[in-house]
């Protein structure tokens, strides 16, 4: 590059279009997050870390943000468990391979909203598809959407319905670039299956599953659309992840400084998780590796 100077000029359109798309919104919400501004009022007061310090003393807040990774890390770990199983087996497929891979995708292809008014027609009280059917078989179902614990439960579920065909499809791609001559010796030297999988086969594919992770991570952190139709974040607050709080100041109470300030916190959570979780991982599988 510092020989061809000219060839930054290609990086040139696409800077623009993240300038416009990603940092003029990202700076303009760290600069709405230092006034205390209400929508429509006209009038915008700076309060400097005002926001922000009011922010970390509310207890709703950190409820939010402890339900937002009680059904994040929740759902990501469903997902990578039943995403990398469903990808094992379709590598160990000898034939249909492809078939399979698009039956399996086809959950993750349907829009969110679409796929969330689908479940809270199954998991509707009484007449839902579950509950009826239940109900014949003369077992009592629970309140699914509007008990605290199974309405978390039905979010996480709804969310592994979603998203393990992503993981699938990611943990399969990286399946397909594994060097089989390193699984091979593993097997002449007498590994058993599991001792294949967590020595070779997982440390190999740390990065996509790191990679993966992280993606969904900062997904979970921006869940609200599922979340909206199926509990609209209740009962209560049992279901209220940082995105529909966030949603609530700005939409709600019209709190745009508030929310900006919220948002900028999330920003640096997510930072946060995903460096450390990055970090364990390598350390953790390319050490065993």
């Amino acid at each position: 590059m510092r020989n061809q100077p000219g060839l930054w000029l290609f990086l040139l359109p696409s800077f623009l279009l993240l300038s416009i798309v990603l940092l003029w919104p990202l700076g303009y919400a760290l600069y709405m997050s230092l006034f205390d501004f209400f929508l429509g009022s006209g009038v915008a007061t700076f309060v400097g870390l005002g926001n922000y310090l009011e922010l970390l003393t509310e207890a709703r807040l950190w409820n939010s943000l402890l339900t937002t990774i009680g059904i994040g890390f929740s759902a990501v770990a469903l997902e990578l468990v039943l995403g990398f199983g469903l990808a094992l087996a379709v590598y160990k497929l000898t034939r249909n391979a492809q078939i399979f891979t698009i039956l399996l995708f086809l959950p993750h292809i349907i829009t969110p909203v679409v796929s969330a008014l689908f479940l809270k027609w199954l998991f509707s009280a009484n007449w839902g598809l579950i509950d009826a059917t239940l109900l014949t078989l003369n077992i009592m179902p629970p309140d699914w959407l509007g008990d605290r614990f199974w309405a978390r439960f039905t979010v996480v579920l709804a969310d592994a319905w979603l998203f393990t065909p992503f993981v699938m499809i990611m943990l399969y791609a990286a399946l397909q670039t594994l060097d089989t001559a390193v699984i091979e010796a593993a097997e002449i030297d007498g590994a058993s299956p599991m001792q294949k999988l967590w020595h070779v086969i997982i440390p190999a594919l740390v990065p996509v599953i790191v990679f993966t992770v992280s993606i969904r991570l900062m997904d979970v952190f921006r869940y609200f659309d599922t979340i909206y139709v199926l509990t609209g974040g209740g009962p209560g607050t049992a279901t209220e992840t940082i995105t529909m709080y966030t949603y609530q100041l700005g939409f709600r109470m019209l709190e745009v400084g508030k929310a900006s300030a919220l948002g900028v916190i999330t920003l640096v959570i997510v930072g946060t998780i995903i460096f450390t979780l990055s970090f364990i991982m390598n350390r953790r599988f390319r050490g065993a590796a």
